[in-house]
């Protein structure tokens, strides 16, 4: 029966085998030399998944690699049915002669990741409506209530999420990015950061999330799977 993983079960779940847990989901990149191998590989892809493709897999084609996304869209995370999803992706592309890679410390142009955008609010339940419209996004299956996160719909476009305010503060950014990394890949990505003129604003719930600021003060979480259980 399909059962969804926590979270330090779902990372040692697939890790070895190339792929790293983001925001409830697997993902994975492969390295490919043209748009037609792309596609050849995603369609062998969707082959090895069968049935079960279009309820968990998500595929972005293009003529240097293939990224890999898994995640039950019912239950909005990742299930022991998704394990067995990304090991039989990963079987497929070897017997190709291509590999399942988080592209962490490759010389690849980064590792996979994700992206968040953060709105600091006073009233959380009276300004989702407004983002709701003006983005078209929705809410995750499950997951509607008035505080509760947006995500596109058609999955091309970052998830916005809410972050409670007590007081005005006026004297900072009240929307901020979270970039979602593997868990091997945030202290290299904090470093780049901080030797690019960023500073850090705070590690006191890292690895969960470093605070870092750019010299103005603009603010960006680099954030793992990692310390929220």
């Amino acid at each position: 029966m399909e059962q969804v993983l926590s979270r330090p079960e779902a990372s040692d779940a697939v890790s070895d085998a190339g792929w790293r847990f983001l925001l409830g989901t697997f993902r994975t990149s492969i390295p490919v030399g043209s748009l037609a191998r792309a596609i050849g590989l995603a369609a062998d892809a969707v082959a090895a998944c069968g049935d079960d493709a279009d309820g968990h897999l998500r595929v972005d084609a293009r003529a240097d690699r293939v990224v890999f996304t898994l995640q039950s869209l019912e239950h909005a995370a990742v299930t022991t049915l998704d394990v067995e999803l990304a090991l039989r992706i990963s079987a497929t592309a070897d017997s190709s002669g291509f590999l399942t890679e988080p592209e962490i410390g490759t010389g690849a142009p980064r590792s996979v990741q994700m992206l968040e955008i953060a709105i600091d609010a006073l009233d959380i339940a009276g300004i989702r409506p407004f983002w709701r419209a003006v983005l078209g996004y929705t809410g995750e299956a499950g997951a509607e209530g008035p505080k509760d996160p947006l995500v596109d719909p058609v999955e091309q476009g970052p998830a916005v999420w809410f972050q409670q305010m007590d007081e005005p503060r006026p004297q900072r950014n009240r929307i901020h990015f979270d970039i979602c990394v593997p868990h091997d890949e945030a202290q290299r990505r904090v470093e780049a950061a901080l030797e690019a003129g960023g500073r850090l604003v705070s590690a006191t719930r890292a690895p969960a999330f470093w605070v870092l600021a750019d010299q103005e003060g603009n603010e960006a979480c680099v954030t793992t799977w990692q310390g929220r259980d």
